[in-house]
């Protein structure tokens, strides 16, 4: 039997509808309105998080997705900087502090940003809504961001940027982050409390240099060259260059962009490819030690249009389709069956060791497409409609069995309206 998808775009547009927050901020007074990830797990706004949902909403009304963007926006800071996380309220202060593994650089904003999505949400939210006046609103700090991002997370001037602690990436507790953070995977139940303490002592180590990102790389504590995050980096930086034109930008600052993501994608392909194993591998450190922990980041610079086709083909046909590794039941998941920190159960109660999550489905349903294989593209938005139909907009599912894990009413999940109109399915 089919998914049903007009079920499941009834439930992606109830949790977008259930999960919007509103009101003005106790901080500066600053009228805010956006989606949070979920309303009981994770009232906050962060900022891949909205990007997403700006994508989901387009589909929904992209009046609201353009009111997501601009609200995200209002925490840009003047040199480039967007936090990961803005706490608009002040009595949630307290409660997000205890809840969540962060530190702020002002009370309604954290230290830490996350993977720029945003290019790409406003690329998709212009084209639903046709409105030039948006886009020429959006673009200066967007553009900022991505110039702060090259100026301040590449300190060897290698194109690829640095993230300096793993919840910067968005994959808080991948395993791969585990030798350098010096977290175990068995018990299960030690996992977590390691993490925990781990973080505390790195964000002891940063605090005296939290007003200065550059040092804070100096240090070599945790200097990672993320393969999913520069993917992203270099899919944004290819989109800035056409949504430059149709704002009337100078040409020079559209080729500024484009050429830059050239660059990212052909140091991806220098320097983190492995011939032997037909996969990317991030790079950990000043010295760069490719972290060989088989996760979908692994695979991510499908993404890419311009990467080489052979190497898109051995990711394809010797990882992806692998039953081994990523094509299980309810694929993608984060991390390969045939690690030995696969957690497809939740147990260590940690994220991103095995369960399968929408939002690099769809990233990667769209790089198929991008490859020519619009047939597993396909087959993957089929398993993803199933495992959604079956658990509803849960924060991550079991890869085996489809099972719901995490949060409800998961914002991020709502992409499958995105994946339903592509596959052009009734909604």
């Amino acid at each position: 039997m089919s998914p049903d998808t007009q079920k499941i775009a009834a439930a992606a547009r109830r949790a977008l509808s259930d999960n919007r927050q509103s009101g003005t901020s106790g901080w500066d007074g600053k009228r805010y309105d956006f989606v949070c990830p979920s309303g009981t797990t994770y009232p906050f706004q962060w900022l891949w998080d909205s990007a997403f949902h700006a994508i989901a909403l387009s589909h929904v009304d992209p009046a609201l997705a353009k009111q997501e963007l601009r609200c995200l926006l209002q925490g840009a800071q003047p040199d480039g900087f967007i936090p990961h996380m803005l706490l608009w309220e002040k009595n949630a202060h307290e409660a997000a502090l205890r809840e969540y593994s962060i530190t702020l650089l002002h009370p309604y904003f954290t230290s830490i940003t996350q993977p720029p999505v945003l290019a790409r949400a406003i690329e998709r939210v212009y084209e639903a809504s046709g409105d030039v006046g948006f886009l020429r609103d959006v673009l200066p700090p967007t553009l900022r961001f991505f110039r702060w991002l090259k100026a301040q997370r590449d300190p060897d001037d290698d194109a690829l940027i640095a993230t300096i602690q793993p919840d910067e990436s968005g994959l808080d507790a991948s395993p791969k982050y585990d030798a350098a953070m010096g977290v175990p995977w068995d018990p299960p139940e030690a996992t977590l409390p390691a993490l925990t303490r781990s973080m505390d002592r790195l964000f002891a180590e940063y605090e005296p240099l939290r007003g200065d990102p550059a040092r804070i790389l100096s240090l070599d504590r945790f200097v990672w060259e993320d393969v999913m995050v520069n993917t992203i980096y270099a899919d944004g930086l290819r989109r800035l260059g056409p949504l430059c034109r149709a704002a009337g930008y100078p040409e020079a600052e559209a080729r500024e962009f484009e050429d830059r993501a050239t660059r990212v994608r052909s140091a991806l392909e220098t320097k983190c490819w492995d011939e032997k194993a037909g996969v990317f591998w991030d790079l950990s450190g000043w010295r760069e030690e490719p972290a060989r922990t088989l996760t979908f980041s692994s695979l991510f610079p499908l993404v890419l249009a311009d990467l080489d086709p052979r190497k898109a083909a051995r990711l394809i046909d010797e990882h992806l389709l692998n039953e081994r590794e990523f094509w299980l039941p309810y694929p993608i998941p984060s991390t390969a069956a045939s690690e030995p920190t696969f957690d497809p159960g939740w147990r260590t109660k940690t994220t991103w060791r095995g369960p399968t999550w929408v939002a690099i489905n769809w990233y990667l349903y769209w790089g198929l497409r991008e490859h020519g294989r619009a047939d597993i593209a396909t087959e993957l938005a089929r398993r993803t409609f199933e495992m959604v139909e079956r658990a509803g907009m849960r924060e991550f599912f079991d890869p085996r069995t489809g099972a719901g894990e995490g949060a409800s009413s998961f914002g991020m999940s709502t992409l499958v309206l995105d994946l339903i109109a592509a596959e052009h399915l009734p909604s």
